[in-house]
């Protein structure tokens, strides 16, 4: 099920996409309540919406994830080669601000000071239930869809936070991008 919240005539919606239309579901059910729902609306053409982030989270966590990009980022902050060893106990992320959420096609504002503003293309796991200490395999059971998820990021406030030793602050914290669709696991199978 792909499931996008969009605005339509003026409202706010959620609705399941189906090919090149959206329905829109019943009147205040959420990204995560739509789930196993079922359309009411009328078929909507996906190019007559404005497709907003497919959710709302209230927290936003960003991991790095592979050793790659953990020596990139090494690499760009302070020169360093190769990945520490703690990171294979406890892979790193940071918190990012889910005030700062926006949708696919929305214009993202430099932040003051930065000239220099990149975005990594990532994926995200949207957690839809509680659950704490999971191992993997129980994680996944946890996760009730996936979204693109770009990571806005003004390098060089990055890069001179960095040196401090404390953040990244500033310079994560203009813009993250959701969308277009929160697609759910199943549709990912196997």
């Amino acid at each position: 099920m792909r499931i996008a919240t969009y605005e339509y005539e003026g409202r706010r919606r959620c609705g399941v996409v189906e090919g090149t239309v959206v329905r829109a579901l019943p009147d205040g059910t959420s990204p995560l309540d739509a789930i196993g729902a079922h359309p009411l609306g009328a078929a909507v053409p996906l190019s007559d919406v404005r497709l907003l982030p497919p959710l709302q989270p209230p927290t936003v966590r960003d991991f790095v994830t592979f050793e790659e990009h953990v020596e990139g980022v090494r690499r760009s902050v302070d020169g360093a080669a190769g990945v520490p060893e703690r990171w294979y106990a406890a892979p790193t992320f940071y918190f990012t601000n889910p005030y700062a959420v926006y949708g696919p096609h929305d214009d993202i504002p430099v932040p003051p000071g930065s000239a220099v503003l990149d975005f990594e293309l990532e994926v995200a796991a949207v957690i839809g239930r509680e659950g704490r200490d999971l191992t993997p395999e129980q994680a996944r059971e946890h996760i009730v869809g996936y979204t693109v998820f770009n990571d806005w990021s003004a390098r060089d406030l990055q890069s001179a936070e960095m040196r401090v030793g404390l953040g990244p602050c500033k310079g994560k914290d203009t813009a993250t991008t959701l969308g277009p669709y929160l697609v759910t696991a199943d549709e990912l199978e196997p």
